[in-house]
């Protein structure tokens, strides 16, 4: 019997149909933080925004900023070997070694 073991590599990409999220939270506050938050944007400009505005009305300065966005895996262009460290599948089982006839 004859097995054929295909490894395909991958390269992780950002998902071009979905928007990456922005946003900010204001940690600023000596025994608590602020906690006012952007909420989502669809980009860094308007969570800057909304920072400069917050800090002219509070005079905070201190944010937690995120950024999220969605991956996809693509196969990896041309021919993919192992993964190091990984022995590619052997065609032909091991030689055998009779220790002597059964019974």
């Amino acid at each position: 019997m004859r097995r054929i073991f295909r490894y395909v590599a991958y390269t992780l990409v950002q998902d071009l149909t979905a928007y990456p999220e922005y946003s900010a939270r204001c940690v600023s506050g000596e025994e608590k933080d602020c906690g006012a938050e952007s909420g989502m944007r669809p980009g860094p400009g308007e969570v800057e925004e909304w920072q400069r505005r917050h800090t002219q009305e509070t005079r905070h300065t201190r944010y937690r900023r995120v950024f999220a966005d969605y991956a996809v895996m693509e196969p990896a262009e041309g021919p993919a070997g192992p993964p190091p460290g990984l022995e590619p599948a052997r065609m032909t089982p091991p030689a055998r070694h009779d220790r002597g006839s059964p019974g």
